[in-house]
């Protein structure tokens, strides 16, 4: 097991850390031409609070190659606690997009880097400073990476830190995550899912199913639900509200549409950290407006406080109704 040499980029080590797979994302662009993108959920979460001006840091094991250095310098840019990324002398874990509509990956990435991680080798200190942790996606599909990620979150829970959970449905996630799906849902404080993530985790048609499902495993967590081309629905202990419309409508892009879901994600968190006091219109709006705000070709990376403020005062928020 070998760290790269990491610079210090803040004096204080991330109250807010992602965990889970920073990856290589390939697309077709021609009948034999692939073309590379930084990507992974948790890692996209992690850099869009950055941009927002949140101190962050992702949490997970990278490749020392190329595609590996690429990420790593994408964190740079982004201004991420790099003291919390590993790299390691394994493969990049890639992701192929095989079916634009709907989007369909396949996964490469047998003994790759991000299975390597290591929460023990983590600096010195990281749990003291965390407030917030955020875990999902296909890092909690991967042993034995899976175990080890939510055995961290329920410790991490116990020692009073709040913990975000965006479960981000792929095919993987069968009868055999379910176990894993009810034991993270039971620990967040936040949950963020769309109507088809909650028809894949629990196999049915209807999404209502699913998240009264939840509202029984865990009745005090915050829920953020995003409905396709009907906007969004925050289900929050102070009041339930919504947004009509979606900025997912005018989007096209398999890659955009993820950055949006992450971005949304992020903004919700960003706004839970810096107001937890904030009223539920408040917050839905911040998760709405930075989704809003990553929809364009710069994705997350292009996110900046200031725009997202200012998108966030234009949106309308109303009692939420169920859909």
């Amino acid at each position: 097991m070998t760290f790269a040499s990491t610079p210090v980029l803040h004096a204080d080590l991330a109250s807010f850390v992602s965990f889970g797979e920073a990856l290589t994302d390939m697309r077709r662009v021609g009948p034999t031409e692939w073309r590379s993108h930084c990507g992974g959920s948790p890692w996209k979460v992690a850099i869009a609070a950055s941009r927002l001006g949140q101190l962050s840091a992702f949490a997970g094991g990278i490749s020392k190659d190329a595609f590996g250095q690429e990420l790593w310098q994408r964190s740079v840019d982004a201004s991420l606690d790099l003291r919390f990324i590993q790299q390691f002398a394994r493969s990049p874990l890639l992701s192929f997009l095989h079916e634009p509509v709907p989007p369909s990956f396949l996964y490469v990435g047998d003994d790759s880097a991000d299975l390597h991680f290591r929460p023990h080798a983590l600096p010195a200190g990281w749990r003291h400073a965390l407030r917030w942790a955020h875990f999902g996606s296909i890092s909690l599909t991967r042993e034995p990476l899976a175990a080890r990620l939510v055995a961290l979150a329920e410790s991490l829970k116990d020692e009073g830190a709040r913990i975000s959970y965006d479960p981000h449905y792929r095919l993987s996630m069968d009868s055999r995550y379910d176990r894993t799906l009810e034991r993270m849902c039971r620990i967040a404080d936040v949950i963020r899912v769309s109507e088809d993530d909650l028809c894949g985790l629990f196999r049915c048609r209807d999404y209502h199913l699913g998240l009264g499902q939840l509202a029984a495993w865990n009745p005090k967590a915050i829920v953020l639900l995003t409905l396709r081309d009907r906007g969004a629905q925050l289900f929050h202990p102070k009041g339930d509200v919504s947004v009509c419309g979606s900025t997912l409508e005018a989007v096209t892009d398999p890659f955009h549409r993820l950055d949006v879901a992450d971005a949304t994600t992020a903004g919700l968190l960003f706004s839970l950290i810096r107001s937890p006091d904030g009223s539920p219109d408040d917050h839905l709006r911040w998760a709405v407006a930075a989704g809003a705000a990553a929809a364009d070709e710069h994705g997350v990376h292009g996110l900046t406080h200031r725009r997202v403020e200012a998108l966030a005062l234009q949106i309308q928020v109303a009692p939420a109704e169920l859909a």
